[in-house]
């Protein structure tokens, strides 16, 4: 290669990597809410009544007329985090469907059997398998009882064990929700592009919305999960939402055509066919289901995951709420959108507050998780510097142990047969890490579960419940969840319960242990 090439060659790829740094320096724009018609009272309606809730927020943005206009992260959460969204993925394997039909690689009715060798299906195709299309995989009608998802995703070929499973409701005619379906999707989408669906949505859509830093799980076949496994930071979510809200344009460009955007947000089929004609009373579950997304009361659509991680789009008030939390009642945290957000937006007449709009900056920008406080003095003396190892317990936990930091944080050493892990835990206040320790995930029986993942980022605080309970909170807040282990010490042993932030007290794993 000459050397007027090789220059030529380097300013390619500088203008490549300005293009992506620039990629992640593109917020949406911002203004605030009584310029866009909202009430900033409303929102801090919304933010305190949260804060009663039996959710436990993480972040939430709100974006009106393309414009953020509240935008919160509770401490030790923040805007540059990534977070787990579950079931928020599947929009994403949706978009990359409508993406592959676009460039003509597949169709709607297309045989979902047609993408796979001989070899990974059933002798004789059984009559159902043979007529499941991409469409009825996409409208959550694959025709399974019940759903196979946890069954498939612990077996060693995920696509293999999909199409083995007995389809005994005609294709297309009753809706069972199925994250495998899902995957299946973004195997095809794999298997007609030669990406995964994350490098096939890259220069797609990441890319053209900003939306940097992006990871997906893979199965062992190393296929992006599909139904799940998506981490995105809250804006990007924002951004999602706001792409499907202008009908697939951006910034004057059209990155998804109009016709996709309205065939992937209208229902396809009804969740309860008792219920055929839905109406606001009957809730945000029977309203309908569309190409991995479901339909809202008030004319609204969301991409929806586990406990409470929403992109909730609202074409009639030109709105987009993006929400990352974890909740036991995903209804009662929509409400709070519908009982505190909607109703000033369909009201409002626009009127400057500026006072108003302080007291909501400064109450967005104070919001936290905070620890808990320490209802006794501990016997820090007696556990500092040891290290107790544990009897073999469900957590496959070998030994913990505790050293106490200048600063009276703890230094807590976890060993496991995977490895050894040190996380710090604040006196009254949360002190981050990162690790590759996996924490609670309600997708953690899946087979190849993080593997190839990067390090996460956790918070930890510590408290003393009576002189010899020492109770560790860990926040993996790269996620909905956290992981309590509440460490009770008696003489030489040490007895820890430790719970999953998900399970609210119903399930404990109890492990016992004694001085090395």
């Amino acid at each position: 290669m000459t050397a007027v090439k090789l220059i030529q060659w380097g300013r390619l790829l500088l203008l490549f990597v300005c293009l992506r740094v620039s990629a992640q320096t593109d917020p949406l724009p911002r203004s605030t809410p009584e310029k866009e018609g909202v009430p900033a009272q409303a929102i801090m309606d919304f933010v305190q009544a949260a804060g009663k809730s039996k959710n436990e927020f993480h972040s939430v943005m709100v974006v009106r007329h393309g414009k953020v206009i509240a935008e919160a992260w509770w401490n030790p959460y923040a805007p540059n985090l990534k977070h787990t969204l579950y079931s928020t993925s599947k929009s994403f394997t949706a978009a990359a469907v409508g993406f592959a039909i676009t460039e003509k690689k597949l169709k709607l009715t297309d045989k979902v059997i047609s993408f796979f060798p001989p070899e990974e299906l059933p002798n004789p195709v059984p009559p159902n398998l043979a007529e499941l299309t991409v469409k009825d995989a996409l409208m959550m009608s694959d025709g399974m009882d019940p759903d196979p998802s946890p069954r498939i995703g612990l077996s060693a070929d995920w696509a293999k064990t999909f199409m083995a499973t007995p389809i005994v409701n005609k294709p297309g005619t009753k809706f069972l929700y199925n994250s495998a379906g899902t995957y299946m999707l973004s195997a095809i989408v794999q298997k007609v592009t030669g990406e995964k669906v994350i490098d096939y949505l890259r220069p797609r859509l990441f890319d053209p919305l900003g939306i940097t830093g992006e990871d997906w799980e893979t199965s062992p076949q190393g296929v992006n999960t599909g139904g799940w496994g998506l981490r995105l930071k809250t804006e990007d979510m924002a951004k999602f939402g706001q792409l499907y809200l202008q009908d697939g344009r951006w910034k004057g460009k059209t990155i998804l055509p109009k016709s996709w955007v309205k065939e992937a947000t209208t229902t396809k089929i009804l969740q309860n066919p008792n219920i055929p004609s839905p109406s606001d009373a009957d809730g945000d579950w029977v309203q309908g289901y569309c190409y991995q997304m479901w339909r809202c009361r008030h004319n609204g659509v969301r991409a929806d995951g586990a406990f409470g991680q929403f992109i909730i789009m609202l074409p009639d008030q030109d709105v987009v709420v993006a929400i990352q939390a974890e909740t036991p009642d995903m209804q009662d945290e929509i409400n709070l959108v519908w009982q505190y957000l909607l109703p000033p937006m369909v009201n409002w007449s626009l009127k400057d507050d500026p006072d108003a709009d302080g007291k909501l900056k400064k109450m967005l920008t104070g919001l936290a998780l905070p620890p808990q406080k320490a209802n006794a003095t501990g016997a820090d003396f007696n556990i500092n510097g040891k290290t107790y190892a544990l009897e073999t317990n469900d957590k496959k936990m070998k030994s913990i142990g505790f050293r106490l930091n200048d600063d009276n944080s703890w230094q807590v050493s976890i060993a496991d047969a995977a490895g050894t892990y040190s996380f710090p835990f604040g006196d009254g206040k949360w002190l981050r890490t990162s690790t590759t320790r996996l924490g609670p995930d309600l997708t953690a029986y899946a087979t190849n579960h993080f593997v190839g993942m990067p390090a996460v980022m956790t918070a930890g605080s510590y408290h003393w419940t009576d002189e010899n309970t020492l109770e560790l909170v860990l926040r993996y807040i790269e996620s909905p969840h956290t992981e309590t282990m509440t460490c009770h010490f008696e003489g030489t042993g040490v007895t820890i319960e430790d719970a999953a932030s998900f399970d609210y007290g119903k399930k404990k794993v109890v492990m016992k242990g004694s001085l090395q």
